[in-house]
């Protein structure tokens, strides 16, 4: 993604322990050695080093499709919810868990379809920035036949919301490796509101479509789309007689 917001420079040059502790992110593992499980969507603080940069985006994206429209694709699916919920006393063989079943089915087969393509062309479309980093719009990656990871990630972001995901399920999001310091863009899909689905634009993180607790080297920091901003964080460490038994937390 190129150059970091200063704030995030000057606690790299402390180190990757320093930033943990600041941040209060921690590892990406629970107690148990498992999943963490963030709060994905809390309001960021007033002097959140990645503010600034997500709004002038936000703000050239706007503009951008009003001054254009928006891509003229027909929806797929209107619902937020991709997986098949069937109560206790329904028949696991009725047509309401058929239905919720295939609409789920057909959701992740089209998602993992998206992931994909923009993962093939990532490879031949990878541009990186110069010593300005540049969050480009769509139109502006699609003009300039490729970017780095952050405009390659709009192919994966616009995709899955022009073909009918909701707006309310589909975020960018940036990721961070405490281990060495590096951060990536990537698209999460929140068909679980605990463990979304990650679709990795160039491959840095991961191929495919996994969930992110599959990932605990990486650390979610932001999820954003181009009118909304949330900052990640860690569940609150544990309280009370078992607190001491756990070492482990920031």
């Amino acid at each position: 993604m190129g150059s970091l917001p200063p704030a995030f420079a000057r606690m790299f040059a402390l180190g990757p322990m320093f930033i943990l502790a600041v941040s209060c992110l921690g590892c990406a593992t629970s107690l148990q050695g498992g999943a963490m499980h963030y709060q994905y969507f809390s309001a960021p603080s007033e002097r959140d080093a990645w503010s600034p940069k997500i709004a002038g985006w936000q703000r050239r994206s706007l503009r951008e499709e009003a001054e254009s429209g928006p891509t003229p694709l027909p929806p797929v699916s209107q619902a937020a919810d991709g997986g098949a919920v069937v109560s206790s006393t329904e028949d696991a063989r009725g047509l309401r868990s058929k239905y919720l079943n295939f609409r789920a089915a057909k959701k992740r087969a089209l998602a993992r379809e998206v992931a994909s393509w923009v993962q093939s062309q990532a490879p031949i479309h990878y541009v990186e920035d110069g010593v300005i980093d540049h969050w480009a719009t769509l139109e502006e990656t699609l003009a300039s036949n490729g970017d780095d990871c952050d405009g390659l990630e709009l192919l994966t972001f616009h995709a899955l919301r022009d073909l009918g995901f909701g707006s309310e399920e589909v975020f960018r999001a940036i990721i961070f490796r405490p281990d060495d310091g590096q951060h990536h863009m990537v698209t999460l899909w929140f068909e679980d509101a605990d463990d979304p689905w990650v679709i990795d634009p160039t491959g840095a993180m991961t191929l495919g479509m996994p969930r992110m607790s599959e990932f605990p080297g990486w650390v979610p920091l932001k999820v954003f789309t181009d009118r909304v901003e949330f900052t990640v964080r860690a569940p609150d460490p544990p309280s009370g007689p078992d607190l001491a038994a756990h070492d482990d937390w920031p």
